[in-house]
């Protein structure tokens, strides 16, 4: 359990990041070589390196290398786990809400008074 809670803070600690989050997003459409990653952003290739590295870390990224081309690609199982993890805090909390909407429902006044308007 606590190997799993280490890499799932791995996982929303790469997403925290914008320029991470940029990277994932143009991963999304599709492989991509590293320049590629790194034309539109405004940092130096050891900066977005280090974001890359990151995101394989997180279990976010792989990439290959061929020759002198490092392509990056999605992996779609980190984002999965964040998925998860956060599907059960939703689940819990709809539990939780139906029931206060029940407990709501069963105390509630079966005749409710009409209130005078104030002037």
């Amino acid at each position: 359990m606590l190997n799993q809670s280490a890499a799932l803070d791995q996982v929303f600690q790469a997403l925290a990041d914008p320029t991470r989050r940029r990277m994932l997003e143009r991963l999304s459409r599709g492989p991509a070589s590293v320049s590629e990653l790194a034309e539109p952003l405004a940092m130096s290739l050891p900066a977005v390196v280090q974001h890359l590295q990151m995101l394989e870390t997180s279990g976010l990224v792989q990439s290959e290398k061929v020759g002198r081309v490092r392509t990056c690609r999605m992996d779609s199982s980190g984002l999965r786990s964040a998925q998860h993890w956060i599907a059960e805090r939703r689940d819990s909390w709809e539990r939780k809400l139906d029931r206060l909407d029940d407990f709501l429902a069963e105390t509630a006044p079966s005749s409710r008074k009409k209130r005078s308007k104030r002037p």
